[in-house]
């Protein structure tokens, strides 16, 4: 009962995604099934951290990563931080815990000229799905937004001369994005043959699959996937990889750190920070080329 008044609390209080709340009910249903097996008078409610701690052993005796055992403690963390405000319990058993070490993940972007050859034009068909996929691209690219941003993108996102995006971002928060005015004629492009879809379930949804229904998570990264492939041998070829490059490309072109976070979305300016490790490569560039003490 105090799970699902947990998740009821994410999805109506918070405003967390259902599958992130989905997410840590698995980890807290977990938990609670690893408490039954090793000490089946010890319910949620009533850890100690020891019994947190053999969890975590066993999760690392499964072969899981620090990366997914910190994901799944910070759900229980989250639970019982619910419940120490709610006053069913007193003390947070993972008050003092330190997440485990972890390797940081470099996000390895796609450079201007990949980007330049998936949007190739040789690579589009002249139809719905050609105009609508080449859209899709130009988006992500050129505003840096979350694919789950573009999935739930409607008709009334854009402003009627197309100069500006209204963005519902991670906890409802919205955001504008201006547009660049290349992207108009592909925009019109594309609804053009939106409207002679023969059928449209999903009126409001902006980008529709040929059949007229909302696109959907595993056809947008399929389609980045396609497109990329035929223009990167880079191992990860996805709409965040695509984000990632945005955020890369503004800052290697000098753009201020606080203004790619408001486009980005990002709700403190740590979060943006992980994509200045390339621009800070490009200012090496520049200074060794620049500086007077650097010429032999």
């Amino acid at each position: 009962m105090a799970i699902q008044s947990f998740i009821d609390y994410l999805l109506l209080e918070k405003n967390y995604a259902t599958l992130t709340a989905n997410a840590y009910r698995t980890d807290l249903e977990a938990f609670s099934e690893f408490l039954k097996i090793e000490d089946d008078e010890v319910g949620l409610e009533s850890v100690q951290y020891s019994h947190v701690r053999q969890w975590i052993v066993s999760l690392v005796e499964e072969g899981l990563t620090n990366r997914s055992i910190n994901r799944k403690i910070s759900a229980l963390n989250s639970y019982y931080k619910f419940l120490q405000k709610s006053g069913a319990i007193q003390i947070n058993p993972l008050q003092k815990h330190r997440a485990l070490k972890t390797k940081k993940k470099v996000q390895v972007p796609f450079s201007e000229k990949e980007v330049s050859q998936a949007l190739g034009a040789l690579h589009f068909k002249p139809d719905f799905e050609g105009t609508r996929n080449k859209l899709m691209i130009e988006l992500f690219y050129t505003t840096g937004m979350r694919r789950i941003e573009l999935i739930n993108l409607e008709l009334n996102s854009f402003d009627s001369d197309f100069k500006t995006l209204k963005v519902l971002g991670k906890r409802n928060k919205e955001r504008i994005i201006p547009l660049l005015p290349s992207i108009k004629k592909s925009i019109s492009d594309y609804l053009e043959q939106r409207s002679a879809l023969d059928h449209l379930s999903d009126k409001d949804a902006f980008f529709l699959t040929k059949k007229g229904v909302k696109i959907y998570e595993t056809l947008v990264y399929r389609i980045i996937n396609d497109y990329f492939s035929k223009a990167s041998s880079k191992v990860k070829k996805s709409p965040h990889i695509l984000r990632h490059s945005f955020a890369t490309h503004m800052l290697n072109q000098g753009a201020d750190l606080n203004a790619v976070k408001e486009l980005l979305g990002h709700s403190s300016l740590a979060a943006t920070q992980v994509y200045t490790h390339n621009s800070i490569d490009k200012l090496k560039q520049v200074h060794v080329k620049a500086h007077p003490r650097s010429k032999k």
